[in-house]
């Protein structure tokens, strides 16, 4: 599974609109966050570092929630977008996470141990519902 890196709010407009998981490494505004609902009409989920989500306004947070888009807090660590513009999730994480299921971990101990990978919670637990395929 792949997540579109997007680095200016210049990039917004050039994005495909199939894309589902994006992760904003700037500091999006109430507008930037618009114009990617309009780009990316199909978009599940918006990636978010910590420092910025803090400042998304609480109006915009209730639009993403009636348009059932997910809002997630997390960084993509060492990925260079000089090189790839999408930060790829491994398989073997998604592999992983299936055995776990099956040997009937509590959510917060596959959080725990799937943690260790480098992914935030809340995208782990943003794949672990499944939302990432539909």
């Amino acid at each position: 599974m792949k997540i579109r890196v997007v680095s200016s709010k210049e990039e917004i407009k050039s994005l495909e609109p199939s894309e589902k998981l994006i992760h904003l490494a700037f500091r999006p505004s109430n507008t930037d966050i618009f114009s990617l609902m309009q780009t990316c009409p199909d978009v599940k989920a918006i990636h978010i570092p910590a420092s910025y989500i803090k400042t998304i306004s609480d109006s915009t947070r209730m639009l993403l929630d009636m348009k059932g888009i997910e809002l997630l807090e997390g960084d993509v660590w060492g990925h260079r977008k000089d090189i790839n513009e999408y930060y790829e999730i491994k398989p073997e994480i998604f592999d992983r996470m299936m055995e776990l299921k099956k040997e009937g971990l509590s959510e917060s101990d596959l959080l725990k141990k799937l943690g260790k990978e480098g992914l935030s919670s809340d995208l782990l637990k943003f794949l672990l519902k499944g939302k990432a395929k539909k």
